[in-house]
């Protein structure tokens, strides 16, 4: 297991330049009404769901999707492609790739929330240490690390069985 740190210095500072100025390669649209305790449909209503705030937080039942059941099943679906990406550039023989991903909502010490995440990636056929090193180069790839990369605490962890 290893741990990316998160460097919270500049987290205060906005930028309005982007980031990326490049074309997006796709891109996609959601509407929430109601918050926490309502509804999220994407544009194309492939996704169209109820959504509650879960018992820890609050809400009467666990029964329903929340924003980081969302996220968690989004980070680990992409985190596993970038994975199979850099096991197919270089040529590894692997079994199948699982990821597992917790997100944490957590205080941030200032009246407001932030998150923090937990995706272990289990990489059969190799290595301890070459099932490291994927996780690692992996997460170098990933949008979704991108994204959260200097917002979010991530421990990463790999395992081969």
């Amino acid at each position: 297991m290893f741990i990316i740190e998160t460097d919270y210095e500049h987290q205060n500072k906005i930028s309005h330049k982007a980031k990326y100025s490049m074309k997006a390669l796709y891109s996609i649209k959601a509407e929430a009404t109601g918050g926490r305790n309502g509804h999220v449909k994407s544009a194309d209503g492939v996704l169209d769901i109820d959504v509650r705030m879960p018992k820890a937080l609050g809400g009467s039942t666990d029964g329903y999707a929340n924003p980081e059941m969302l996220f968690a099943a989004g980070y680990s679906a992409c985190f596993d492609s970038a994975l199979n990406r850099i096991i197919s550039i270089r040529k590894i023989e692997t079994g199948t790739t699982t990821v597992n991903v917790e997100i944490g909502l957590v205080s941030n010490g200032e009246g407001g929330f932030g998150l923090k995440a937990s995706l272990a990636a289990n990489i059969p056929g190799v290595t301890a240490e070459l099932a490291e090193q994927l996780v690692a180069d992996a997460h170098k790839i990933c949008p979704y690390s991108n994204a959260i990369k200097g917002n979010v605490d991530i421990i990463l962890a790999a395992t081969n069985i």
